[in-house]
């Protein structure tokens, strides 16, 4: 009988957000929201959308496997040389990529607990371990982590603004990691939130990519540029690292229509503008009302916000929302994820919660 390895077979899969069409059609009901997966509630640009419209009558054709000019397109935008990117389906796979290329059997990861659960699954199908740092004060403890560096550590991640939990690094932070890292160690800065992020002590990671440092920042189209469907990301880089990562990288990953979406997308600032203003209006709507709700949330940098709970009563107000026509997402037992959304959608989170408030505990 064919079987997999046991450290294939030991991994639990990545569970997505559960789409709107599929509650509606189990539970029988109309008008419902999802909130659970961080998409962009406005949707892709117009320009974006312009642009897959025409592109659609070249699908007979292979994609450019260089991604030539939507690599000269962010190359001149970040004014970084497009040696220094690489694009994957989604940052996910750049996720991959990374691992595969530099980090192999019996090598250690060390992420933080709870992050995104995306790293700790491909480094176990290399038959690479996990080194887990439980995050400070809902906040990736960069000190305790670089204290866990061994010889056998390859590669630190590190989610700036932080999945699940919204909260960030700052400058002085990421600094005095830095300075403590290896050159033989890769520091893997996954910024899929960074366009959302307000505060003026972010950590500039590309200060650190300038000065020649061995570290890859993960981005994407999928979130503030609502492209998720088309699952196109990039990492910047330096030259020698990507260069080792296009290696193990599959030929045409990235296909045609997300390249020119991302394209389009890319000089839409304005929908950009446009959706980070609903995403701060959204926020402080979604704080101020969960705050009368008596709810407990962890303050966010980014479109989401965490909820912990203080016993295991995730699943039951997950059911007891989808029961309202509202998706969020279940973290655990013991935390819930909330998408901030259009106003209306906002409007009915609030709602919905309110009527289930006595299952909350």
């Amino acid at each position: 009988m064919l079987q997999a390895p046991d450290h294939i077979k030991s991994i639990k899969p990545y569970v997505p957000g559960k789409p709107v069409e599929e509650l509606e059609r189990e539970l029988g009901i109309t008008d419902s929201i999802k909130l659970a997966s961080n998409e962009n509630p406005l949707g892709p640009s117009p320009r974006a959308i312009k642009a897959l419209r025409k592109g659609v009558a070249g699908l007979n054709r292979y994609p450019d496997g260089n991604c030539f000019y939507l690599r000269n397109a962010l190359s001149e935008k970040l004014s970084i040389n497009g040696s220094d990117i690489i694009f994957g389906n989604g940052s996910n796979e750049i996720i991959e990529l990374a691992v595969r290329t530099f980090l192999g059997p019996g090598d250690e990861a060390i992420m933080a607990h709870p992050s995104f659960v995306v790293y700790s699954m491909i480094v176990q199908a290399v038959k690479g371990e996990s080194i887990i740092v439980p995050l400070r004060e809902w906040r990736h403890d960069l000190e305790a982590m670089a204290s866990k560096m061994t010889d056998k550590t390859k590669i630190i991640f590190i989610a700036n603004p932080n999945n699940p939990t919204g909260t960030i690094n700052t400058k002085e932070e990421m600094d005095s990691l830095m300075e403590k890292v290896p050159d033989s160690v890769l520091v893997v800065v996954d910024e899929a939130y960074y366009e959302y992020v307000r505060s003026a002590d972010y950590a500039d990671s590309m200060k650190h990519y300038r000065q020649g440092r061995n570290i890859l920042i993960l981005r994407t189209f999928s979130k503030i540029y609502g492209l998720a469907g088309l699952r196109v990301g990039y990492g910047i880089s330096k030259a020698e690292i990507i260069a080792e990562m296009n290696k193990v990288r599959q030929p045409f990953n990235v296909n045609s229509l997300a390249q020119i979406a991302a394209g389009a997308a890319l000089e839409d600032q304005a929908h950009i503008a446009k959706t980070r203003k609903i995403n701060e209006r959204g926020m402080k709507y979604l704080c101020r009302e969960l705050k009368a709700l008596k709810i407990h949330f962890i303050p966010s940098e980014a479109n989401f916000i965490y909820v912990p709970l203080d016993d295991d009563a995730a699943l039951q107000i997950y059911n007891d929302l989808l029961k309202e026509g509202v998706i969020v997402r279940p973290m655990g037992p013991r935390a819930i994820r909330i998408t901030v959304g259009l106003p209306g959608e906002n409007k009915k989170l609030i709602e919905a919660l309110r009527k289930i408030r006595d299952n909350y505990h």
